[in-house]
């Protein structure tokens, strides 16, 4: 059976990039360009949205940035036929706080800055996640959501 571009929903929390995926991830997108690109400041942001609302099963619970500690995320290969990526799942931390937008719509979307390069600063990383909400009604239809990543650089000064 082919492949429909269609993924369910991760209901594991999780990072997008590593610190070793996300220069990786330049270089591939980029080619030759990436080696001065990646000399400066840049980050990878996910922009988020349903397609469909309310979004009631499995909505995004995201991770704030300033609970979540590096030595709580491991890597792992995430394998494509072309390519051999890096993810990060979560190990539980009870410090970890974690919020959600309820009954979502489609004209509302979220921002998430899976990767930045700058050492400084409390988002480096973002863990997110679907979950199992136990309000979701029975009939509720399957989530449907679009995401859009993106390269983001900054000037040498930033």
């Amino acid at each position: 059976m082919p492949d429909s571009g269609v993924k369910l929903p991760s209901n594991r929390i999780h990072n997008d990039y590593t610190a070793t995926s996300a220069p990786q991830r330049v270089r591939d997108l980029l080619g030759d360009e990436a080696e001065e690109l990646l000399k400066h400041r840049y980050a990878i942001i996910n922009l988020w949205r349903p397609i469909a609302g309310p979004l009631l099963r499995s909505p995004l619970a995201l991770c704030d940035a300033s609970s979540l500690l590096e030595e709580n995320l491991i890597s792992s290969d995430l394998r494509y036929p072309d390519r051999v990526g890096e993810t990060q799942s979560v190990t539980y931390n009870p410090g970890q706080r974690y919020f959600y937008f309820s009954k979502m719509q489609a004209e509302e979307a979220v921002l998430i800055r899976c990767f930045d390069s700058s050492l400084e600063g409390p988002a480096r990383f973002s863990a997110h996640g679907g979950f199992e909400d136990p309000q979701t009604p029975e009939d509720a239809p399957p989530r449907e959501s679009i995401e859009v990543r993106t390269l983001v650089f900054f000037p040498p000064a930033a």
